[in-house]
């Protein structure tokens, strides 16, 4: 497996990111332990997750996906083979959220605890706090790798004027945004392309993005709003369901039969 760095982190990383908001949702315990294993003995080893994951499903609180991260880690004795990246700032209840001084250290400490390690390489907010000084923010960060909690700090979420401040805010002992995590994919590219792009570039950042397979739209199985109906992805999935969306899907079907690839692959 070809490994590439990550950004300036000094991390090498396989070229695909394996996210794991479905673990401990759609995922249970073995099927997630399964995928897990698969990706591991494929020669990948970034995972990526955030303890927001699973509280926006019904039942579920959050933590879910961290936790069952944990437990597979920990079972398998692989730690140290994995580059783990998770993020933190989303509420998580009753005054746990945001990226202050205050709480972002409880929200690293929970993590770690569900987690079951004593670092997490690549820390990421998970979305920007408009009620904290972005200084303060990195300030929190610095405190953070000074005390081998977490290895690198990064950004999730962040338009192109945020990003610019944060990075402005970085250095002169405090962190530095290394690492961003954007939406991006075939259908929805401009998130990204233009000035967050040209940001990465002169700034050097790691690039991981999300969603890159529309929630499941770019596989091929939702062609129609009655195929997402009742599925857990169908909010995400129901906003590629359009004109424009399908014609890029049929374009996709194209390449994949010209290649004998599924349109996963092509995606």
């Amino acid at each position: 497996m070809r490994m590439r760095k990550l950004g300036s982190t000094g991390i090498e990383i396989a070229p695909l990111v394996l996210g794991g908001n479905v673990f401990g949702w759609t995922a249970d315990r073995d099927a997630s332990f399964a995928i897990l294993d698969a990706f591991l003995d494929a020669g990948f080893n970034a995972i990526d997750t955030a303890d927001v994951y699973n509280r926006y499903a019904p039942g579920l609180v959050g933590g879910e996906s961290e936790t069952v991260i944990g437990q597979w880690m920990k079972d398998r004795g692989v730690r140290d083979r994995v580059v783990l990246i998770t993020k933190g700032g989303l509420p998580m209840g009753e005054g746990m959220e945001g990226l202050g001084r205050d709480y972002l250290p409880r929200a690293c400490e929970a993590s770690l605890g569900r987690l079951q390690t004593d670092h997490i390489d690549v820390y990421l907010s998970h979305a920007p706090d408009p009620h904290t000084p972005i200084a303060e923010t990195m300030e929190a960060f610095q405190g953070l790798i000074d005390t081998g909690k977490i290895g690198h700090a990064g950004c999730s979420n962040y338009p192109a004027d945020l990003l610019a401040e944060a990075l402005s805010a970085g250095g002169h002992g405090k962190a530095r945004y290394e690492v961003i995590q954007p939406l991006y994919n075939l259908a929805a590219r401009g998130d990204y392309e233009g000035i967050v792009e040209d940001l990465a570039v002169e700034h050097g950042l790691g690039v991981i993005t999300y969603y890159a397979l529309a929630g499941g739209f770019l596989t091929g199985k939702y062609r129609k709003s009655e195929d997402a109906e009742g599925k857990a992805r169908a909010r995400v999935v129901s906003q590629y369901l359009t004109p424009e969306g399908l014609d890029l899907l049929a374009r996709v079907d194209t390449v994949a039969a010209r290649h004998d690839a599924r349109p996963a692959q092509v995606a």
